[in-house]
């Protein structure tokens, strides 16, 4: 093969071969006898190889360490590798596309009220939550969305577990809706305000058990000192003290 059908077949420009020529990434192939360089398979398998390094976002100096990797297999192991990886990755956008088709089928793609986008299970959960324009309700999702965001597997199973028993209770929707009420009317009041031993009480018998942390998270925590900031004052003492009674602590 010449340089630009090596190029075209492997969706690069000559430039770009040239510049692998120079850094040592793509070796140099044999001469024929009139001057024109003979690209062969091999050549063609490397330089797919490192576009597909390169477009992962992997650096041209580890790029050089993963093809010296790769230096003492036969064209067969090489050959192999490149398909898995390209199964791989095709797997991948298969699941990423599904994700997609169904939030666009759940219509909650772009919901800001609920801090989209949100999973399928997340979203059809949030729908089973009183709201009735509570600003709270819509703190709760947005707080929802972003702990399944950001947990890990296992947590992230856990809490749609909770939710699942929890929301599969009248009581608990009863509950919750009356939470949100008492929170909701904390706004502006004092932290002193008599309302917020009861918004405490009401929403420690909303949150299920498997919702608490595994250990104790101190008041020091970055992440909590920004939750409760989020709150209004009146707010915020209530579900610090929610937080107390479920954990067995004095406010």
């Amino acid at each position: 093969m010449r340089i630009g059908e090596l190029a075209a077949a492997v969706g690069v420009t000559t430039r770009a071969v040239r510049h692998y020529h120079h850094l040592g990434l793509l070796s140099e192939p044999e001469r024929l006898s009139n001057g024109y360089r003979n690209y062969t398979l091999r050549h063609a398998v490397v330089l797919a190889r490192i576009r597909r390094l390169t477009e992962l976002g992997v650096g041209l100096a580890e790029v050089r360490d993963v093809l010296a990797d790769d230096a003492g297999k036969d064209l067969a192991e090489v050959l192999t590798e490149l398909d898995e990886d390209l199964a791989r990755q095709e797997a991948a956008v298969r699941e990423r596309r599904q994700r997609l088709r169904a939030l666009l089928e759940a219509g909650t793609a772009g919901e800001p009220s609920a801090g989209g986008p949100l999973s399928p299970e997340l979203a059809r959960l949030l729908a089973g939550l009183p709201d009735a324009g509570s600003p709270m309700a819509a703190k709760d999702r947005e707080m929802l969305a972003l702990i399944e965001t950001t947990a890990a597997p296992e947590a992230r199973e856990r809490l749609l577990s909770a939710l699942r028993g929890a929301l599969d209770d009248p009581d608990v929707l009863a509950r919750v809706q009356e939470a949100y009420a008492l929170l909701d009317a904390l706004a502006d009041a004092k932290t002193g305000d008599p309302g917020v031993e009861r918004a405490a009480r009401a929403l420690a018998a909303c949150i299920p058990a498997e919702l608490l942390p595994a250990e104790d998270v101190g008041e020091h925590d970055a992440f909590l000192r920004a939750f409760y900031a989020d709150f209004a004052p009146a707010q915020a003492e209530a579900v610090r003290r929610a937080l107390h009674l479920l954990t067995g602590e004095r406010p």
